[in-house]
C-alpha cells in the first residue's frame, strides 16, 4: 500500500470513528444502555458483564462463529435462539415466559415445513424487516442488494412468509393486507374488489359511488364492508410490546463543597463495557482464517465503540462542568438566578463545535439540589436582546413574582412592570412583558383586576 492509499484508509477510519462518536454523544442515557445491548448480541467480543466466566475452546464454538460470520446481518434477531425458545411449549407456566414477538412466531412455523434451508433463512430475513404492523414496506429489490439473497429468492421467500399466520403479514399496505386475508377465507365476492380498488371510497361511506362503480347494490356494499371491518388492518401489532412508563435517570449530580460546585457523572451510566478476553485469545490462536478474520472485524467493532464511549463520557461530564461553572449562582439561590447562556459560550470554553455541545445536552439531565433539570434548561438568551444581565427564565420567574405581589384591587400595567424590571437589572419592554406573560398565562391588567 503506497503513502497516498495508507492516508486515504487513515482519513476513513476516522471519518467513521468520529460519526460513530456523534452517534452515541447525542444518545439519551436509555438509548445508550440498549445500544450496547443490542450491539452486545451481534458482537461477542462486546462483554456487558463484569466478570465473564471461563470458556473452554471447542470446535463447536468455532461452528457458532462461522455460522455467524455467514448470518452477521440478521444476528440481531435469531442467532442467540435455543431450541428451547424456538419451542413455543417449553416455558408455559413459568415465571414471566419467554416475550413472544411477530419474528419468533413466524420462525417457528418454518420448522413445520419441507423448505430448503436458503429459502427458510430468506424467509427469516423478510421476517426481520417487517415494521409493528407486520407489512414489508421496503421494496425486494432493495433488500436483494443490502443482503446476501439474490432478488428471485426473496420473491420465492415472500410468497412463502405470506402464507404464513398471522393472514396478512408480509403485505406492502392496507389494501393488499386486508386482501391477503380475504384470499385466506376465500371471499372472492365484492369485498375483495372493494379492498383491492375503492378502499378510499369506502372509508368515506361513499356506498352509492361503490355501488355505481361496481354495478351492485347498496346493500351488497354494506354487506361487504360489514366482512372488510372484520379483518385485521395491523396483524403484527399483537405482537408489539406494551408502552412503559419512561422514567429520567439524571446523568450529572451537582455536589457542592465549600462553596464550590463539582458536576459528577452517574455511576455506572451505561452497562459495564468491555471486551472479552476469552475471543481476543482466539482471535490469537486460531488456525482458522475465516475465524480469525470474522473476531478481528468484531474486535475493531468494538474497541472503536468503547473509545466512543468513553469519550461520550468526557465530553458529557466536561461541557455539564463548564454548565455548572457558568451558572454556580442557579445552584446557590434557584431559577431566578439563572444567567443567559448560549451553547456558544459552552462551546469556546471548551474549544469544541457548537453542535458538538447541542449533541451532548439532548436528552440529558442533571440532579441538583433545586431539582431534576434537562441540560438544555441551562441555555437561554438574555431578556433583553443585545445585552447581558438577566436570562428569560429567570426575568420570567421575576415577572411572576412582581405580578403575586402586586395589589389586586390596582394591578399593575405592563408598563409599569417593565420598569420594576429594570430596577432589579432586567431591562425589558413592555413588549416583551406582555409576551412573558401570555406564555405563563396570566391576564391583563383589566383581566386582574378584582372589585372592592
Amino acid at each position: 500500500m503506497n503513502t497516498m492509499e495508507l492516508l486515504q484508509t487513515q482519513s476513513q477510519q476516522l471519518n467513521y470513528q468520529q460519526m460513530q462518536g456523534l452517534k452515541l454523544l447525542q444518545m439519551s442515557s436509555p438509548e445508550l444502555e440498549q445500544y450496547l445491548r443490542e450491539l452486545a448480541q451481534e458482537n461477542p467480543l462486546v462483554d456487558l458483564e463484569p466478570d465473564p466466566a471461563p470458556r473452554e475452546e471447542d470446535d463447536s464454538l468455532l461452528s457458532y462463529l462461522r455460522w455467524l460470520e455467514d448470518n452477521d446481518h440478521q444476528n440481531l434477531y435469531y442467532s442467540q435462539m435455543s431450541e428451547e425458545e424456538l419451542d413455543p411449549l417449553s416455558r408455559v407456566g413459568t415465571e414471566g415466559g419467554l416475550e413472544e414477538t411477530l419474528f419468533r412466531f413466524l420462525s417457528r412455523q418454518l420448522y413445520a415445513m419441507d423448505l430448503e434451508e436458503d429459502l427458510a433463512d430468506a424467509v427469516r430475513y423478510l421476517a426481520s424487516s417487517l415494521d409493528g404492523r407486520g407489512y414489508l414496506t421496503a421494496p425486494l429489490a432493495e433488500l436483494a442488494r443490502a443482503g446476501r439473497f439474490p432478488l428471485p429468492r426473496l420473491e420465492r421467500a415472500l410468497e412463502v412468509l405470506r402464507g404464513l399466520e398471522p393472514a396478512g403479514v408480509g403485505a406492502a399496505d392496507l389494501s393488499q393486507c386486508l386482501e391477503l386475508q380475504l384470499l385466506r377465507i376465500r371471499e372472492e365476492g365484492p369485498a375483495l374488489t372493494i379492498v383491492r380498488s375503492h378502499l378510499p371510497l369506502l372509508a368515506k361511506r361513499h356506498y352509492s359511488s361503490i355501488a355505481g362503480k361496481m354495478n351492485i347494490s347498496v346493500e351488497q356494499v354494506k354487506a361487504a364492508e360489514a366482512i372488510i371491518r372484520e379483518l385485521d388492518p395491523r396483524p403484527g401489532a399483537v405482537f408489539e410490546r406494551p408502552e412503559q412508563t419512561t422514567y429520567i435517570l439524571p446523568d450529572i449530580f451537582v455536589d457542592e463543597e465549600d462553596g464550590r460546585y463539582t458536576a459528577r457523572a452517574r455511576r455506572p451510566g451505561r452497562p459495564p463495557f468491555q471486551i472479552n478476553s476469552y475471543y481476543r485469545r482466539l482471535l490469537l490462536q486460531s488456525q482458522d482464517p475465516q475465524v480469525r478474520d470474522y473476531l478481528k472485524e468484531k474486535l475493531q467493532q468494538a474497541e472503536g465503540v468503547l473509545r466512543a464511549v468513553d469519550q461520550r463520557e468526557s465530553t458529557l461530564l466536561r461541557c455539564a462542568q463548564a454548565i455548572v461553572d457558568a451558572q454556580a449562582e442557579f445552584f446557590r439561590r434557584g431559577p431566578q438566578a439563572l444567567l443567559p447562556m448560549r451553547l456558544a459560550d459552552v462551546a469556546e470554553t471548551l474549544g469544541l463545535h457548537e453542535s458538538t455541545i447541542s449533541r451532548a445536552v439532548r436528552e440529558k439531565y442533571i440532579q441538583c439540589p433545586q431539582g431534576i433539570y434537562p441540560m438544555g434548561y441551562f441555555f437561554s438568551r438574555s431578556a433583553a436582546a443585545g445585552k447581558p444581565g438577566v436570562g428569560g427564565v429567570a426575568a420570567r420567574l421575576l415577572l411572576k413574582q412582581l405580578i403575586d405581589q402586586e395589589d389586586k384591587t390596582r394591578p399593575l400595567s405592563d408598563q409599569k412592570l417593565a420598569g420594576l424590571l429594570a430596577q432589579a437589572g432586567c431591562p425589558v419592554s413592555r413588549r416583551t412583558v406582555a409576551k412573558y406573560r401570555g406564555e405563563m398565562n396570566i391576564p391583563d391588567l383589566s383581566g386582574r383586576t378584582c372589585p372592592l
